[in-house]
């Protein structure tokens, strides 16, 4: 196994904080928002996430690339994340099915990160700070320099990111045949949530971020999907209007993460920008309709308003985040209509949320029933 010589590398928060260590991937500057995730396995799969786009990923675990890069292993076509911030960055691999080493897939998709640093300090330093953006170089290694380069970088505050990871054009998943057809508003979606729908009996069509509630309805689907994504989700004001037009309809509508909080928006509820945000594959939920608690998989830096859910005369909350009390779940009561702020497809991860699928199908077959009576 050929071992890369180390180079310096530095990280620069935003609020002047420097760490150094050496360098991994790529040898050049990335920027973008810092934050951390929990999972402790997983890494492939968090890399290629859609919604961690525009983001600096500091990992707690402290092994990445101990098992390698196996291609088929990924929840879209390339990486997400801006930036990779770790302790050790294991070339070697143990796993003999692997394809390659992450040294060799970040070279390979120009990913730029940093390793042999302190992560629990950093962990505990933007738990105390909150979310900041950041900056990570090993071919620039003056801070007051890089200091003037961040200075640069928008805030993920506003940030409209789904156009970035939506598909510029629509295409088919799953058996033509099946039973079921749903349409798919894409704002960065995951392949395992289009697995877990098509093995259910769904034939698939997914539609570009931009596409109108009338072009959604014209394919003729028993329900809408709406996925997760990247961003702040008040600044897709398109998407939102097209949103309330889809809740103002009679299709049964699942949305996950951005979609789920796209509902909200579309409800008149507001969102907010979190202080460090939830990002792993181990958090706590209590579903409020059969009382049980899951261990959730989530990826996400806004919230929906939870106080201005409960007020709303419409909307029934159906899950809370046990660690801080924030919505982890709602539904319509005079609608088919329900989202989640986690992911029930988790790939790897915990799969006490797939269930929600299940429910999904049984709203889209219940309607369909009714209608072809």
């Amino acid at each position: 196994m050929k071992y890369i010589q180390k180079q310096k590398a530095v990280l620069v928060l935003q609020d002047g904080t420097a760490y150094y260590g050496n360098a991994a991937g790529k040898i050049g500057t990335a920027t973008g928002e810092i934050c951390f995730n929990t999972g402790m396995t997983g890494y492939q799969e968090i890399f290629t996430d859609p919604s961690y786009l525009g983001q600096i990923m500091l990992t707690t675990n402290a092994h990445i690339g101990n098992y390698g890069i196996k291609n088929e292993e990924v929840e879209s076509e390339s990486v997400k994340i801006s930036a990779l911030v770790c302790k050790n960055f294991s070339i070697p691999y143990s796993r003999t099915s692997a394809d390659k080493s992450i040294q060799k897939y970040f070279e390979e998709e120009a990913i730029v990160g940093i390793c042999d640093v302190d992560t629990r300090a950093i962990v505990r330093h933007i738990r105390s700070k909150g979310a900041m953006n950041a900056i990570i170089s090993s071919e620039e290694l003056d801070v007051e320099v890089l200091k003037k380069k961040l200075a640069e970088v928008p805030s993920m505050d506003g940030l409209e990111l789904a156009s970035h990871v939506s598909t510029k054009v629509a295409y088919t998943y799953g058996d033509e045949n099946a039973a079921l057809r749903v349409s798919v508003l894409d704002l960065g979606i995951k392949k395992n949530i289009l697995r877990c729908l098509a093995e259910r009996g769904v034939y698939l069509k997914v539609f570009p971020y931009d596409t109108t509630a009338e072009e959604l309805k014209a394919w003729n689907p028993d329900g809408i999907f709406l996925s997760n994504g990247p961003g702040d989700p008040a600044a897709m004001t398109g998407v939102i209007e097209e949103v309330k037009k889809i809740v103002a309809g009679d299709l049964p509508v699942f949305g996950i993460c951005l979609g789920h909080q796209a509902i909200g928006l579309a409800m008149g509820l507001t969102t907010a920008k979190m202080h460090n945000g939830h990002r792993g594959i181990n958090h706590p939920v209590q579903n409020l309709e059969t009382g049980k608690g899951e261990i959730t998989s989530q990826n996400h830096g806004f919230v929906v308003n939870m106080e201005e859910a409960k007020a709303h005369a419409d909307i029934e909350v159906t899950h809370v985040h046990l660690n801080d009390g924030t919505l982890a779940g709602m539904r319509l009561k005079s609608k088919n209509i329900f989202s989640v702020q986690f992911h029930p497809e988790s790939s790897p991860g915990p799969h006490d949320s797939r269930y929600l699928f299940d429910q999904f199908i049984k709203n889209l077959s219940t309607v369909k029933h009714i209608q072809t009576a």
